[in-house]
């Protein structure tokens, strides 16, 4: 009994030692910040979207571009060049030329 428990620990230990030290830290945090940045960028789109009901077409195209600055942060090239396409043609609606 003694054994196994002395057993039990070690294995413990080191899987706690690797997780710290053998990168399992940075991994979890960089996949946790990487959920984080989806979040503000669907939270964006839903905005986005809330505005689109309105008749203001600058905010419309102000909000266009927070959405595509938020796929930027996320690193979603697909959807950033989306909504840098979308805000374009906002802007358009808005008078804002292109650029």
């Amino acid at each position: 009994m003694k054994n196994l428990k002395l057993i039990l620990v070690a294995v413990v230990s080191l899987i706690t030692i690797y997780f710290f030290f053998g990168g399992g830290l940075e991994k979890k945090a960089a996949s946790d910040m990487n959920k984080i940045e989806n979040q503000v960028a669907e939270d964006a789109v839903k905005e986005y979207e809330i505005t689109k009901g309105g008749k203001d077409k600058m905010e419309i195209y102000v909000h266009a571009g927070l959405v595509a600055a938020a796929y930027l942060q996320a690193k979603d090239e697909i959807n950033y060049k989306k909504w840098k396409e979308i805000e374009s043609e906002d802007g358009k609606a808005a008078g804002i030329p292109a650029q």
